[in-house]
């Protein structure tokens, strides 16, 4: 039984090739398409577990492909950017992304990359339900839902796992650093900002839901999520 389908998006055969040849010996099904139009035909007709996202694309670039891919869909993404810039990175996050990796990879590092993504989305199967309960908000992790209110809010992956890494212990406090070690892991090398943007997100989803929690900046350290008394 395959690992799960991957579809790999970029214009540079070499890198499609070498990808596929890698996430094959894996066990995964892969999907190779080298446009943005094309990216966004092979999701509809393959629907894959994951998406492999170059950002410099001919036709639709990247930054469009996961605009239209997000209006649909909660399929993880992971970019993959030439540039290093945080401007990039932080668009990236923005827009939805669950990760990027910069040019030039290791295959490796990708493949490892998409295990870790893929396995945090696995069903839990015989594992207890992992879910935490306040006021007007339940965060569950093993369904990835999260609901305000009693309705569900559309949440990416990553959102999910920070909210539910905070409210799992309320009024700790977390730095940056230790939220991208606990949360995105050792092997993601990120910067603070990228929890900034997701702490920004969450506010959006979060504000003004319950005046007896509440996601809170402690400035020059990071964030927690405080529970009145």
């Amino acid at each position: 039984m395959a690992a799960g389908k991957i579809l790999v998006v970029d214009d540079d055969q070499n890198i499609c090739e070498l990808l596929r040849l890698y996430l094959e010996k894996e066990g995964y099904d892969v999907v190779l398409a080298g446009s943005g139009k094309k990216a966004l035909e092979e999701f509809e007709k393959e629907n894959p577990d994951l998406i492999l996202l170059d950002i410099m694309l001919p036709e639709l670039d990247g930054w469009q492909v996961c605009r239209e891919i997000r209006k649909k869909s909660q399929c993880p993404i992971i970019m993959l950017t030439a540039k290093g810039e945080v401007f990039d990175k932080v668009l990236g996050l923005e827009l939805g992304a669950d990760d990027y990796v910069v040019k030039p990879f290791e295959a490796k590092e990708v493949v490892a990359r998409i295990k870790a993504v893929l396995r945090r989305l696995g069903k839990n199967g015989g594992e207890s339900v992992k879910e935490v309960k306040f006021d007007k908000l339940s965060i569950n992790l093993t369904n990835y839902e999260l609901k305000v209110n009693g309705v569900q809010v559309d949440t990416p992956p990553k959102e999910m796992e920070l909210i539910y890494h905070l409210a799992s212990n309320p009024n700790r406090v977390f730095t940056r650093d230790q939220l991208l070690d606990e949360v995105w892991g050792f092997d993601y090398y990120g910067d603070s900002r990228t929890v900034d943007v997701h702490v920004k997100r969450l506010r959006e989803k979060l504000e003004g839901v319950s005046d007896q929690w509440e996601l809170k900046t402690v400035w020059g350290v990071g964030y927690k999520f405080e529970v009145k008394e």
